[in-house]
């Protein structure tokens, strides 16, 4: 739902900005950021950033999948992203015989790039204010029920209208900010045809690992390239051998003349999600229980995963992305309490809160705002058992991959007990087969099953009882209490967890009727009576059950009081201080924030360079440990100086650059834009101490990490051998 809070129009005309800090909409820049930019460096205008009429950068930036960003270098639809941001689809081409996750892929030619069923990019192709029409809907007196209705039904409206407009061309969605302050409508165009190009391999895109991701000095070529694919006429289509490469409206200039510190920079893409606005109570919370929770949870699977990856080169590849994706998560976490607690930001908050608290009584609005902070803290005090029951739900439950493939086989049963027509009862058994193969390529019962024993176990010591599923029962009766041999009963019992088994079920599985058992026989055994006695069905409905009676009413009741707490805040926030620099926060949709390259101090006073070399990977190198095993022609290109064009005028290939640039998750893969507008890196992390930015960004401190575009090449070039891709790009010397 689309919430909101009253907050006259006047208000939005304060939302101007003079700093680096914030994630800024192109929509307003020549508004509000233009003359900035210009004054730090920027040579391009507003327009050439932003424009409906005509080709602008905005045209060569893309979203990338479904949390990440990439840009578009080449007339032929050939695109950068990072590393991180292309893992899966790596790692789902990869296999034991083709382990392209080591060794690296590179096509060589157009005919060699691979298809990537389910990967799409999407365009931005304008955005526009719809807040005066969204705003109109309702007043003050109606519930907050009604007013979400309202502009749920408002903006249903203005989506279809212009799919209508365009005859289904582009899709449409509006997009709230500032807490539902101000609504924008982003149109978008969503290619579907995407082809991997070409990757280095791990010991390149994922240099350092877990161990070097999210810190500097960093040394990680975390990129790769896909190529997308339109139709004889440049529109989008589904996969086709007779597509052809997209033919860009736009794409960037690539310049390899380095950078230095000072150096004007930009980022351009889909920042995921920032709260800069919360109030103390709610980072209290965040910093001392939810994370915390989090980071426990993760760290178990972890444990778990490692040592399995450690052991065998099958499992290593098979669970490559899902570790990545835990673990990224997991260290960020980490990283963020870290910061948020060295700056003290609860006193600060705390500080800020006293001074509102005073303002609030002295404004002719203070009968609104008084009560604000002592609600949010009565609210949070009220949410914490039901968030532990939730973030727990998640992460043990409906994280883990039994309940994906449960989800998935069982909605696909279920069509198949409601049919009649036997012909499509078979067609029904043979998608859900092939969709059991797919799902448990990257799959191994045995870490499963260790993997959902720690989270029980870590679920039933640690949640209030008051939230346990009806399943706990059978662990103290039949069990006696052993959480292990129930989990162990269960994955041998149940047919979910083993791929032989549940493919057996699904081939025997049908509608009940007396006719179909008579045509198939044998081929017609298990109804879905069979179905409801399977434990691991009786476990997730139980967890479902649980979920939806018992934690969602009330969390989601408490989560609805912040949220209008939240767009009270706001509210008083902008009004107590009409002349301070508001930004919106984050929410994955396109934004722009600059700022400069720049070394930092960190918090353990080590002053760090605002660059990395590749002497430092061969410094790191050491073949006993996978994350940091340097090709053998890596170092060979080293000892030789065989850099081609793409050293920096010091002699020294540099790999990594850090800036002070406002970036969040879903920023992967954004491109990093000089004052020309042309390409010199691709942003992929942020220091360890910068994850904080998600809700305080501290200019001293935080710091986005930006892969050299001059590596990018170099790799691609001397490296791979892909010379014909250099070929494609307009590269400026």
């Amino acid at each position: 739902m689309k919430k909101l809070v009253f907050l006259s129009v006047y208000l939005l005309s304060f939302i101007v900005v003079f700093a680096d800090e914030g994630m800024w909409i192109p929509l307003f820049l020549d508004k509000y950021n233009i003359e900035e930019m210009q004054e730090k460096g920027f040579k391009l205008t507003a327009s050439d950033i932003y424009d409906v009429n005509q080709a602008s950068l905005k045209d060569a930036v893309m979203v990338f999948g479904g949390g990440c960003t990439a840009e578009l270098i080449s007339d032929k639809g050939l695109i950068l992203t990072n590393h991180h941001c292309g893992f899966s689809n790596i790692q789902s081409h990869s296999t034991v015989e083709h382990d392209y996750l080591t060794d690296g892929f590179w096509a060589g030619s157009m005919d060699g790039e691979l298809p990537n069923p389910g990967l799409t990019v999407t365009f931005l192709i304008y955005m526009e204010d719809v807040s005066k029409r969204v705003l109109a809907v309702f007043d003050e007196t109606m519930s907050m029920d009604d007013r979400d209705l309202k502009i749920d039904s408002v903006c249903t409206v203005i989506e279809n209208e212009i799919v209508k407009k365009n005859d289904g061309k582009y899709d449409a969605v509006v997009e709230s900010f500032f807490y539902g302050n101000q609504f924008i409508v982003m149109v978008t165009q969503e290619f579907k045809d995407i082809r991997l190009v070409g990757a280095p391999p791990s010991s390149i895109g994922k240099f350092g690992g877990d161990t070097d991701n999210w810190v500097w000095p960093r040394h990680t070529g975390d990129f790769s390239m896909f190529r997308i694919y339109a139709d004889k006429n440049n529109n989008p289509a589904e996969y086709s051998p007779e597509n052809k490469p997209y033919k860009p409206k736009k794409f960037f200039p690539i310049n390899i003349g380095g950078v230095q510190e000072g150096d004007f920079t930009m980022i351009f893409g889909y920042p995921g999600h920032t709260q800069e606005y919360i109030p103390s109570f709610t980072v209290d919370n965040i910093i001392n229980l939810e994370n915390p929770d989090r980071i426990k949870l993760r760290q178990a699977k972890l444990d778990v995963i490692n040592k399995a990856m450690a052991g065998d080169k099958k499992t290593r590849i098979q669970y490559a992305a899902k570790q990545s994706s835990i673990a990224n998560a997991w260290k960020k976490w980490i990283g963020q309490n870290m910061g948020l607690k060295t700056i003290d930001i609860l006193k600060e908050k705390q500080k800020f809160e006293k001074k509102f608290q005073k303002w609030a009584k002295k404004t002719n609005n203070g009968s609104m705002y008084k009560n604000i902070l002592s609600t949010y803290q009565e609210v949070e005090t009220k949410i914490v058992n039901y968030q532990k029951a939730y973030y727990y739900f998640i992460e043990c439950a409906y994280y883990s991959d039994v309940w994906r493939i449960y989800n998935s086989v069982y909605k696909r049963l279920d069509k198949i007990s409601k049919e009649e027509d036997f012909e499509k009862i078979d067609s029904l058994k043979i998608e859900a087969v092939e969709a059991v193969d797919k799902m448990l390529k990257d799959y191994d019962p045995v870490i499963d099953e260790e993997i959902f024993t720690q989270m029980m176990l870590f679920y039933f010591s640690d949640v209030d009882e008051n939230f346990f599923p009806a399943f706990y029962n059978d662990i103290q009766y039949k069990f006696n209490g052993d959480i292990k041999e129930y989990v162990h009963n269960l994955y041998e019992e149940s047919v979910f967890p083993n791929q032989e088994k549940l493919k057996d079920f699904i081939s025997k599985y049908y509608n009940g009727s007396s006719k179909y058992k008579e045509e198939y026989g044998e081929n017609a055994i298990y109804t879905k009576v069979d179905l409801l006695k399977d434990p691991y069905l009786i476990l997730f409905e139980n967890f479902r059950a649980l979920y939806i009676d018992k934690i969602l009413p009330e969390f989601g009741s408490l989560s609805d009081q912040k949220d209008s707490l939240d767009h009270l805040y706001m509210k008083a926030q902008m009004e107590m201080q009409p002349n301070k620099i508001f930004y919106p926060d984050a929410n994955f949709t396109l934004r722009v924030a600059y700022g400069s390259v720049k070394s930092f101090s960190s918090f353990d006073g080590f002053v760090y360079n605002y660059f990395t070399t590749l002497d430092g990977v061969i410094a790191k190198d050491n073949p006993e440990i996978y994350d940091y095993n340097v090709p053998e022609k890596l170092k060979e290109l080293y000892n030789a100086k065989d850099y081609g064009k793409y050293a920096d005028k010091d002699g020294k290939i540099h790999v990594c650059f850090i800036g002070d640039n406002h970036t969040s998750g879903g920023n992967s893969g954004s491109p990093v834009i000089n004052a020309n507008g042309e390409l010199i890196g691709v942003n992929f992390d942020r220091c360890w101490e910068s994850t904080m930015s998600d809700i305080k960004f501290d200019p001293n401190y935080c710091r986005n990490i930006m892969l050299d575009i001059r590596y990018v090449l170099f790799i691609v070039d001397k490296y791979a051998g892909a010379g014909y891709l250099i070929d494609e790009m307009q590269i400026v010397e």
